[in-house]
């Protein structure tokens, strides 16, 4: 019946759905016609607000590109692709193919957005790359779709933006009622966990549900999936390392009638260089988390990134080429993710988001309240796909009435941050660096994370409302 079900959604959105690109505009426009009609902001003021808000993401949008960059790099060095495809042999037939994609993205998701969304492509790709070799035939949208899925719970995790937040001094809930918030009772309090695990089991379930039967048509991964990063694979990569220092296998026969290398050849073939480098930022990292715990932030994962990339990659020369082979995954980030933050720009500078929230707030009574605020917070995440930036909007307009009301703030902050992640599931702004990944079309997987929408909202809404009732 679920399968049944997604077909018309599946033909829908591969139909009329355009691409990340063009639907950040038509955003765009939908919120500049809605700030006119619905507030006294002036046509001059909403272009001031929209144009000083491009440069809002452009720190973030830097980091992202460096987890996107140097997570590709990283999985296409030789010894962590050869974990990835032992890894990515474990599933057997497809059934299993599409539950371990989402299982794993989901669990790398819970310790980093950023490490989840760049190992649901990576996973994507060697799951499809071990089913080709023993000869199983895998649908890729689905499977590339599988690990977006597995994103759904990043907000409930470590890294979650909100809690975080709210439990920092400085924060948004530096000065509001009842003061700072401890992630002990946001993001390991029981209930927390308990709709993480939840949530995972059933999106994990409705993925492999989803998989094509025999007589179904299936889309296999493009042919640029299977092409290894490097000068023509393992191999070559391998020799090339040997130009360097000699010190794995023999060098080309065209190499080899060369007398004498240059110091500069020398130099950017030895691998101790990188070597040195990384045990440097090695150091660095120990000592930081010697001194703030397990404490991660973007750029904390960046320069762990990294740092194994320095350590595992064979030189200089070869870094090059896999970060140049990788800059396709950033292409899209650069230029969209400046129009989102535009977009942020006018729903502030209109007060949309002060809107859309009070009107949630106003229909909400103590059980509710928390269900509403996921609401609102799905709602805007549409326009404001970033979850800090819509944390800090949201808390101070949530705050008050869970206070007057007598309800407990870590619902009202673990309900805007469900809202964040659920959305996601149709909002392609963090799709576009998984798929620049997994190399498809956000069309082609949005008709399946549209399930995991539906089957999500329903775990996360019924929590909170289980929780606000309690």
């Amino acid at each position: 019946m679920l399968r049944a079900l997604t077909r018309p959604v599946v033909y829908l959105v591969e139909r009329w759905l355009p691409g990340p690109l063009i639907l950040a505009i038509i955003l765009t426009i939908i919120a500049a016609i809605a700030a006119l009609t619905m507030t006294d902001t002036t046509p001059g003021e909403l272009v001031m607000g929209w144009g000083e808000g491009l440069t809002g993401l452009l720190a973030f949008m830097t980091q992202v590109c460096l987890v996107l960059l140097l997570g590709y790099t990283l999985a296409n060095t030789r010894p962590v692709h050869r974990l990835l495809t032992g890894i990515a042999s474990v599933p057997r037939t497809p059934v299993a193919a599409y539950g371990f994609v989402t299982v794993v993205a989901g669990l790398a998701s819970l310790i980093s957005f950023g490490l989840g969304l760049v190992v649901g492509g990576v996973m994507a790709i060697e799951v499809a790359r071990a089913a080709k070799e023993r000869g199983m035939k895998l649908h890729y949208p689905l499977l590339v779709a599988s690990g977006y899925s597995g994103f759904v719970i990043w907000h409930m995790g470590y890294s979650g933006s909100g809690p975080l937040n709210a439990a920092t001094e400085g924060g948004a809930y530096s000065d509001l009622p009842g003061g700072l918030v401890d992630i002990t009772r946001t993001t390991f309090s029981w209930w927390n966990i308990t709709a993480a695990i939840v949530t995972l089991a059933v999106v994990t379930i409705a993925m492999m549900m989803l998989a094509p039967k025999k007589d179904d048509q299936i889309v296999t991964a493009p042919g640029r999936v299977f092409d290894r990063p490097g000068d023509g694979g393992d191999e070559a990569r391998a020799g090339d390392n040997s130009l360097g220092d000699g010190a794995e296998g023999d060098a080309p026969a065209a190499v080899t009638t060369r007398t004498k290398r240059t110091p500069a050849e020398w130099m950017e073939g030895f691998r101790g260089f990188t070597t040195i480098l990384g045990v440097f930022l090695g150091i660095y990292l120990v000592m930081y988390f010697g001194s703030n715990g397990f404490n991660l932030t973007l750029d904390i994962v960046n320069w762990t990134l990294l740092c194994l990339v320095l350590l595992l990659v064979g030189n200089a020369r070869e870094l090059a080429k896999l970060v140049a082979e990788g800059g396709h995954t950033v292409s899209e980030v650069l230029l969209q993710y400046p129009l989102y933050a535009g977009l942020i720009g006018m729903m502030g500078a209109s007060g949309l988001t002060v809107i859309i929230s009070e009107f949630f707030i106003d229909i909400s009574t103590p059980a509710t309240l928390g269900f509403f605020a996921f609401l609102a917070a799905g709602l805007l995440n549409v326009f404001i796909p970033s979850g800090g930036g819509q944390f800090e909007v949201m808390a101070p307009l949530f705050a008050a009435p869970a206070d007057a009301l007598g309800v407990q703030q870590e619902v009202v902050i673990m309900a805007i941050a469900y809202g964040d992640q659920w959305t996601n599931m149709i909002q392609p702004f963090w799709a576009i660096p998984l798929l620049a990944v997994a190399g498809i079309k956000v069309r082609e997987i949005l008709g399946y994370t549209t399930v995991t929408l539906v089957l999500s909202g329903i775990v996360l809404g019924a929590t909170l409302l289980l929780v606000g009732a309690g």
